[in-house]
């Protein structure tokens, strides 16, 4: 007989138990958060810890509680994992948002002492405003925004070209832009 558990499931609700069955069976979603919602219904279910461990392929139940209990904490937000090992986080949301401001604005030669941003000027920049962040960071930053590298040595929107025309200049969108990034 197993013992009774410190932090049962709590009852899910319809919307919960949907979003639950859809990530099961996604495809798209990680290998992660398709585990995390198999072993969720499981127990919502009625099956232990210990057999909806083992039905994802995993050995202790224990991992089984602590997601069950940070599901009763946080909701559906529990399903999809945390930082994983590794170096800590040093740049949230709001940095990366920063970062993309700074680029997103044209450079003032006065000020930032260059008329199109590099890794390097871009950094000098943020250095200014008080975050302090290497160029790798940055690489990191711009290339996840979706942006890439040109050989005039400039930092573009992957995806759109600026054309002239004679009504003057046009962006156009590669609507095949999100597949050839993968």
């Amino acid at each position: 007989m197993t013992r009774p558990h410190k932090d049962p499931l709590r009852v899910l609700s319809l919307e919960e138990r949907r979003s639950l069955e859809h990530f099961s069976r996604s495809g798209r979603e990680s290998a992660a958060v398709v585990s995390h919602a198999k072993v969720l219904l499981s127990v919502a279910d009625g099956k232990s810890y210990s057999v909806a461990a083992r039905s994802v392929g995993r050995k202790s139940g224990d991992a089984v509680a602590k997601l069950v209990s940070r599901f009763n904490q946080e909701g559906l937000a529990a399903v999809t994992p945390r930082h994983g090992g590794g170096p800590r986080v040093r740049y949230d949301a709001q940095a990366r948002q920063l970062i993309l401001e700074t680029w997103q604005r044209q450079p003032d030669r006065e000020e930032d002492g260059t008329a199109t941003w590099s890794l390097t000027t871009l950094r000098d920049a943020l250095h200014k405003r008080g975050l302090k962040v290497s160029r790798t960071t940055l690489h990191e930053v711009l290339r996840g925004a979706g942006l890439s590298w040109q050989r005039n040595r400039s930092w573009c929107e992957t995806g759109i070209a600026l054309r002239k025309r004679k009504a003057g200049m046009v962006k156009l969108r590669d609507g095949d832009a999100e597949a050839k990034k993968t």
